[in-house]
């Protein structure tokens, strides 16, 4: 009986807890509500369509950079620019296709690949909120005015996170952002093989050549995807109940009031409610049409992009609670920042 009893320990320390997790959340899904177990597997299939690519370019980007010795020189060199680095990502972060949870994986691989925390955040924040073509979505369901806020908006967001993120600089979480345990934490190390890179290591481009870095490149490739893949699929489970059990539109209907506090409200209110940018154009077209205040619109946009339930799991599993909580703090400070300066300028036109 004894042996019997260790043996099951044995195999249950073995199973990952966080695929455990899903299994178990969508076995309960499947007993209370086939429907909606139905629609989770399709949301999670179309999420998966739309993220992998950005999965895998990560996590090649960040084991070839390792691979050919480039980590440390790029950033060194991004850390002597620091300013204008903060600049380009905050810019760079509107023009890109990222969502809120696919944007994850391409923050960790920069991370990995010795980008310092000040651009990264600029891009993190700045990207969820806006990209050409749902500029092009708001201007035609809306009017193009509020894209262009949108747009401003977004950009000074990413802005003001990257530069108040180069202010910590000096500290040691924002030096080393991410976690130890994880498969990237740290871009010197082969991981799955417990051995370390030597830090003076040439550059060398075509990595491939060399059958010692090849091997380096394919395992830690192949550790930050499966990380990544796991972590992602947990989110979009949860993600998909949330849309079904907490529909934006009712979650958005308290802040057609008007009232003062609807800018800090709907900053908060964005943080359990997952809007995703295109599916929040048409209830923000409607509430607007209700009486909703701009500003109060844009800081239910931020709040819904940067800090929702879903992306909050994907960081926390990334990055250090310090840099976690600097995120969530930076997210709402500009939810509700650039909700409050458009109600003013709103006031005054």
């Amino acid at each position: 009986m004894t042996v019997a009893t260790g043996q099951a320990s044995t195999h249950l320390r073995r199973i990952d807890r966080v695929w455990a997790a899903t299994a178990l959340i969508l076995l309960a899904v499947l007993a209370l509500d086939r429907d909606l177990f139905l629609a989770s597997l399709e949301f999670l299939a179309t999420s998966w369509l739309w993220t992998l690519p950005f999965v895998l370019v990560s996590a090649v980007l960040a084991a070839s950079i390792a691979a050919t010795a480039l980590d440390r020189p790029l950033g060194e060199s991004l850390r002597r620019r620091a300013g204008e680095a903060v600049v380009i990502a905050g810019v760079l972060g509107a023009l890109s296709p990222f969502c809120s949870v696919s944007v994850v994986p391409l923050v960790a691989g920069l991370l990995a690949a010795g980008v310092p925390l000040a651009p990264v955040m600029a891009f993190w924040v700045g990207s969820p909120l806006i990209d050409p073509e749902m500029f092009v979505l708001t201007a035609g369901i809306i009017d193009l005015p509020f894209a262009l806020v949108r747009t401003g908006t977004a950009i000074v967001s990413g802005l003001l996170a990257g530069f108040a993120t180069l202010a910590l600089a000096r500290l040691a979480w924002v030096k080393s952002p991410l976690k130890p345990h994880i498969p990237f934490a740290d871009p010197g190390t082969v991981y799955g093989t417990g051995c370390d890179l030597d830090t003076a290591r040439p550059v060398m481009l075509a990595f491939w050549r060399d059958p010692e870095r090849w091997s380096r490149f394919v395992g830690q490739s192949r550790a930050i995807g499966f990380f990544m893949v796991k972590w992602l699929t947990l989110a979009f489970v949860i993600e998909s109940l949330l849309l079904a059990w907490v529909p934006p539109e009712t979650a958005a209907d308290v802040l057609g009031s008007g009232a003062w506090w609807t800018v800090p409200a709907a900053a908060f209110i964005g943080m359990p409610t997952y809007l995703h940018g295109y599916a929040a154009v048409p209830v923000i077209d409607g509430l607007l049409q209700l009486g909703m205040e701009q500003g109060a619109a844009i800081a239910f946009l931020i709040g819904g992009e940067i800090t929702s339930i879903p992306t909050a799991m994907a960081v926390y599993v990334v990055v250090r609670r310090k840099v976690f909580s600097l995120y969530l703090g930076l997210g709402l400070g500009a939810a509700v920042l650039m909700g409050w300066c458009v109600q003013a300028l709103t006031s005054l036109i």
